[in-house]
C-alpha cells in the first residue's frame, strides 16, 4: 500500500467529535458511557455533585477532582469496532472558559446533550453559535429521559425555535404520564427498544429489541400518532443537510442507566464525517493526503508537576505523523524534533510513534509552541486563526507575596500562553498591576489555585470597575483613551483591548463613533 493510501485508509477511520452541554445535563456520564462500551474504563462513576466519592476518569488536575468538575479540556481516544474515535473532552462547569472554545476548532462534528426537564439551557445556546459558526455537524442527545421530562415535541420545538436547526428524530420516546418512560422506537427499522431500570447491564438495551406494535406498551395508540406526525411533517434525517449543519439527528435516552447509549455511538459512526481537507488562512484546501499538516489548539503546563511539562496539543489535518519527525513551526520559522509525542488519557501516557488526520497527538516540552500555531512538513501552511471571545469578567492582578515577583510574572505569562486566563498590561504600569480577564469567573480560581501551587506566587485579586471588553485598532487607541471611563489595555501579543464601564457605554461609543473598531471577537 503507498504512503498516501495509507493515510486516506487511516483518516477515513477516524471519527474526532467533542460533546457541548450545559453543567449537569449529563456530559460526563455519556463521556465515561463511551468509555465503557468501547472497553477503555472498567467501571464508570456519575457526577452526582461538586463532593463526590468518585470523579470523572478524564479529570486531571487536583481542584477537578475536588469538585467533581471538569475544567480544562482533555483528548481521550478509544477504538470500537473498526473505527478510532477521538473525542475531545470540553469543559461542563457553569464558569467555562475560551478553552472551550478552542477544543471546538479541532473537531469534525459534536454530540450536543440536552437535559429532557430543561430542553436549551445557555451555555449550551452559546457552545452551538460556536459549532454553527464553523459548520460543525451535530448530533443531538436528549438525555434524563426516565426522569421527570417536558413533551418530547415541545423540546423539538425548543431546539428549532432557540438554535434556528431542524430536528429530525431518529429514536423517539414512549413515554406516558400513567407509566412513565418504558422505551424508543428507531423510526428507521420500526424497532422498539424496551426500557428496563438495570444500569449495571449496559448491553441491556440491545438484546430487549422487538417490532414495534401500539400494543406493544400502555397509550400505543398516542405514540403511533406521533410517529404518523412526523413522518408527516418530513422530520427524517437526511445527510446532506446535517453535514451542512442546518438538521441535527435527534437520540433519545438515559445516559445514567446506560440507555441509548451504544445507538448514539453508533450514529457517531454512521454519520459523522471522517476529517476531511481543511482549508489554509488563504482558503486554498490541504487534501488529507497531502504532506503532514496541523495546529496547535491548546497547550498544557503541568499535566504531571513531578516532571514540570509543557504539553501543546496538536489536531493532524493531513499527512502522516511519525514521531522525531522534523516539524516546521510557520510563525517562527523555526524546527522542532517531535521526539516526544505522547496521546494523553487523564493522567495517562502512551508515546505515539504515529498518527494519522483527525488525531490528537501531545508534543511534550514544545516550548516555543503557542496556541494557534500550524505545523506542517513540506508545503508551508497557516490556517485561520482560532476565534477567542472578548472576555467578560475582570480582576487586578498583585503577588501576594512580594519576595515572589520574578514567579509572579512567569507565572501569569505561562497561563496566558495556555489561554487559562488573558493577562492585559496597561502600557504605563506595565506589569505592576495587571488586569487578568476571562470569560467565566471560575479561571480566576483556575488561574490563583496554580500560581500558588504550581509557580509558588500566591495572588491577590481585586475587582475592577471593567464589566465589558472590546478588541480595537492602533487607529483607534488615542480616542478611546480620551474618553471618561475607558481605558486601554494590551495582549501580550500587542493586541490593544478597550475596556468599558457597561455595556449601555459600548453601544453609545459605538453608536456615536461607527468608526472606531470595537469587536467581540479577538484572534488568539
Amino acid at each position: 500500500m503507498s504512503a498516501d493510501a495509507l493515510v486516506r485508509r487511516e483518516a477515513a477511520r477516524r471519527r474526532t467529535f467533542a460533546i457541548i452541554s450545559h453543567p449537569d445535563a449529563g456530559k460526563t456520564t455519556l463521556t465515561e458511557k463511551f468509555l465503557l462500551y468501547a472497553g477503555a474504563i472498567a467501571e464508570a462513576g456519575a457526577v452526582k455533585s461538586r463532593k463526590v466519592e468518585r470523579t470523572a476518569r478524564s479529570d486531571w488536575m487536583e481542584m477537578e477532582q475536588d469538585r467533581g468538575i471538569s475544567i480544562s479540556s482533555t483528548v481521550l481516544r478509544f477504538d470500537h469496532g473498526d473505527l478510532a474515535y477521538n473525542l475531545l473532552d470540553t469543559p461542563g462547569h457553569r464558569d467555562f472558559s475560551e478553552d472551550t472554545y478552542r477544543v471546538l476548532s479541532g473537531v469534525d462534528a459534536a454530540i450536543m446533550v440536552l437535559d429532557a426537564a430543561a430542553g436549551v439551557e445557555p451555555q449550551t445556546k452559546k457552545l452551538f453559535e460556536v459549532c454553527a459558526r464553523r459548520g460543525t455537524p451535530l448530533i443531538t442527545f436528549i438525555n434524563k429521559m426516565d426522569r421527570p421530562s417536558r413533551d418530547p415535541l415541545e423540546l423539538l420545538d425548543d431546539i428549532e425555535q432557540q438554535l434556528d436547526i431542524v430536528p429530525t428524530p431518529v429514536t423517539w420516546p414512549v413515554k406516558t404520564f400513567d407509566h412513565g418512560f418504558q422505551g424508543v422506537v428507531d423510526r428507521r427499522d420500526g424497532m422498539f427498544h424496551r426500557w428496563a431500570d438495570d444500569a449495571s447491564n449496559v448491553r441491556r438495551e440491545a438484546s430487549a429489541r422487538e417490532v414495534w406494535t401500539r400494543d406493544a406498551v400502555s397509550d400505543g395508540a398516542a405514540i403511533d400518532d406521533e410517529l404518523q406526525l412526523l413522518d408527516e411533517l418530513g422530520l427524517d434525517h437526511d445527510d446532506e443537510t446535517f453535514l451542512a449543519g442546518a438538521s441535527t439527528p435527534v437520540f433519545f435516552g438515559s445516559a445514567l442507566n446506560s440507555f441509548g447509549v451504544e445507538p448514539l455511538l453508533d450514529a457517531i459512526a454512521a454519520m459523522a464525517p471522517a476529517p476531511l481537507p481543511r482549508r489554509d488562512v488563504d482558503g486554498t484546501v490541504r487534501p488529507v493526503d497531502s504532506p503532514f499538516s496541523g495546529f496547535v489548539f491548546k497547550v498544557q503546563a503541568n499535566m504531571n508537576p513531578r516532571h514540570r511539562d509543557r504539553i501543546a496539543f496538536v489536531r493532524i489535518c493531513s499527512g502522516r505523523f511519525e514521531r522525531d519527525a522534523q516539524l516546521i513551526c510557520t510563525r517562527s520559522g523555526r524546527k522542532m524534533a517531535a521526539k516526544y509525542a505522547h496521546q494523553v488519557f487523564g493522567q495517562e501516557r502512551v508515546t505515539v510513534d504515529e498518527a494519522f488526520p483527525g488525531d490528537v497527538v501531545g508534543l511534550v516540552n514544545a516550548t516555543d509552541l503557542r496556541i494557534g500555531d500550524s505545523l506542517h512538513d513540506g508545503d508551508e501552511i497557516t490556517f485561520p486563526p482560532m476565534p477567542v471571545f472578548t472576555p467578560e469578567h475582570f480582576r487586578v492582578a498583585t503577588p501576594g507575596d512580594r519576595s515572589r515577583v520574578k514567579q509572579f510574572r512567569t507565572g501569569l505569562d505561562q497561563l496566558d500562553q495556555e489561554g487559562v486566563i488573558q493577562v492585559l498590561r496597561h502600557p504605563e504600569l506595565g506589569d505592576q498591576a495587571p488586569v487578568l480577564a476571562a470569560v467565566g469567573a471560575l479561571q480566576f480560581e483556575v488561574a490563583a489555585w496554580r500560581m500558588e501551587h504550581e509557580f509558588g506566587s500566591p495572588l491577590r485579586l481585586e475587582s475592577t470597575a471593567w464589566s465589558e471588553a472590546r478588541r480595537t485598532d492602533d487607529d483607534a487607541v488615542d480616542p478611546l483613551r480620551r474618553m471618561r471611563d475607558v481605558a486601554v489595555y494590551r495582549r501580550a501579543s500587542g493586541t490593544p483591548i478597550a475596556l468599558f464601564r457597561d455595556r449601555w457605554q459600548v453601544e453609545r461609543i459605538e453608536r456615536d463613533h461607527p468608526e472606531l473598531v470595537l469587536d467581540k471577537i479577538v484572534t488568539a
